[in-house]
């Protein structure tokens, strides 16, 4: 026997139009400019520029039309509120009504640079050697395997196979290698080096030879682990030189590039450009935060759409091609309207939101000191703006904001807490900080351990373990105490 049942479910779903303004939200100033010109392209309803509405407006007055038709047994019903659409100010109502505004509110465009690219670049110079075919093949082919960085990172073995199976070039890996030695002739130095250490020796080999640039040349020929891992001792031992002698070879060293390819101009590589969706300033030592023009553009109802809904209204007799396009015409407008709401509610939502990190950091934004930064987690600001941490995260994770120190992403505001000795309440920022300062201003014949680190630390008033410690350097991107040797 089949059993029936009933059950009550309680669930919470987002709406389509929820959903895509916590899309809005999240999008950074130059993304949400692109979104902005995909909604205008898809909606023909909606038009960028300020719109004189008085005259549509006097012509409709405050009235709703409304009107019935039969067709077979079916009834359709349209109903337009034109209010709901048009505005009696010029001004649009969208518009925050203060700080929206910054002093760079002029559209400004970032030029790219154009011209060859590094490959060919490469290319030209190839052309002024005097190869016979089979050579030029593989030297064509090696500079089209030269990245980015300048390196050819591929084994000759394996460029042999592709040589014959895609060029159909049947030759020798000695072949190969001695076209390869020609390539790296070519400029920037160090172009198609297979390693660092290729790379290094051929600008070395380029340079006037001094007793410096010898022994810079001997170091990283025979004893390139040494170099690297800093084990300077045994250097000074396996030379017998002093360590004046190893400071002007390591000057010499440190002076090449590891990355010849990056020194190209002409390489027309993507630069992401960052523009800033708020503005911090100090007038008269207090803080005065703005959002970004470009975050409330101008919009208003195509004024063709709002002529069809005029001559709809007066026209007596309204057949059903015309009722019919009158319905797209609404569903346009009412897209157009959400659309207009949402952008509104976006910059509310941005402000509000900066504004609160703004107060909370206070004391950061009024001195730059990294080390007044307050502990702070993304649910003390939810519970002061009264929204979801979810939309806090989406504003902190992809916005910027200029400040009188610089341009910084917001969520780097955003920090956990730590007890220091006094039971007080830190920024793991404060202390990272801190822990910068002091390998900063360390001996760097002798740099700290991380016991040693931990050590100051505590001393400083900030009880960490040397794991902590280790975990906050590797953070920074600051390498081991026996990597910051020098000598």
């Amino acid at each position: 026997m089949l059993k029936q049942q009933l059950n009550f479910k309680l669930s919470q779903k987002l709406s389509p139009q929820q959903i895509q303004l916590m899309k809005l939200i999240q999008l950074p100033t130059q993304a949400f400019e692109q979104r902005i010109a995909q909604e205008m392209e898809e909606n023909p309803a909606l038009e960028s520029g300020k719109e004189e509405l008085d005259e549509f407006n006097d012509d409709f007055g405050d009235d709703t039309y409304e009107d019935t038709y039969d067709e077979g047994t079916e009834v359709i019903e349209t109903e337009i509120n034109v209010d709901d659409y048009l505005s009696d100010d010029e001004t649009p109502s969208y518009k925050l009504s203060a700080n929206n505004y910054s002093a760079d509110d002029d559209e400004k465009q970032t030029p790219y640079a154009s011209g060859t690219s590094f490959n060919q670049h490469l290319l030209q110079q190839l052309s002024t050697y005097r190869l016979d075919e089979e050579a030029e093949e593989i030297a064509r082919f090696l500079v089209g395997s030269v990245d980015e960085s300048g390196y050819i990172r591929r084994e000759l073995n394996d460029i042999l196979d592709d040589l014959a199976f895609t060029q159909n070039v049947y030759t020798t890996v000695e072949k190969i290698e001695k076209v390869l030695r020609l390539v790296q002739e070519l400029d920037p130095a160090g172009v198609g080096a297979r390693n660092l250490r290729e790379c290094l020796l051929i600008q070395l080999h380029r340079k006037a030879p001094t007793e410096s640039v010898d022994l810079a040349t001997k170091i990283i020929d025979e004893a390139f682990d040494h170099f690297t891992k800093k084990h300077y001792k045994k250097l000074l031992q396996k030379y017998d030189i002093t360590e004046e002698q190893l400071r002007g070879a390591i000057h010499e060293i440190e002076g090449l590039n590891p990355k010849p390819g990056g020194t190209y101009s002409g390489n027309t590589r993507m630069v992401e450009h960052v523009v800033p969706d708020f503005a911090i300033k100090i007038v008269d030592g207090e803080l005065e935060l703005t959002l970004n023009g470009r975050n409330a553009p101008e919009l208003h109802v195509s004024r063709e759409y709002t002529n069809m809904l005029k001559g709809y209204k007066e026209a007596k007799d309204k057949s059903k091609s015309q009722k019919d396009a009158v319905m797209f015409i609404k569903q346009k407008l009412d897209a157009a309207k959400w659309f207009i709401d949402a952008i509104k509610q976006r910059q509310q939502t941005l402000f509000v939101t900066m504004n609160s990190i703004m107060h909370h950091q206070e004391e950061y934004f009024l001195t730059g000191d990294e080390r007044k930064l307050k502990p702070m987690i993304l649910k003390d600001i939810a519970d002061k703006i009264n929204m979801d941490v979810s939309t806090v995260s989406r504003v902190a994770n992809s916005k910027y904001v200029d400040t009188p120190y610089g341009t910084k992403l917001i969520k780097e505001f955003f920090s956990e807490s730590m007890k220091n000795d006094q039971g007080e309440d830190v920024s793991t920022r404060e202390i990272k900080k801190i822990l910068e300062m002091t390998i900063s201003d360390e001996n760097k014949r002798k740099p700290l351990t991380d016991d040693k680190l931990a050590k100051i630390l505590k001393e400083k008033g900030y009880p960490i373990a040397r794991r902590t410690v280790a975990k906050y350097r590797e953070q920074l991107d600051l390498p081991v105490a026996r990597l910051r040797k020098e000598i």
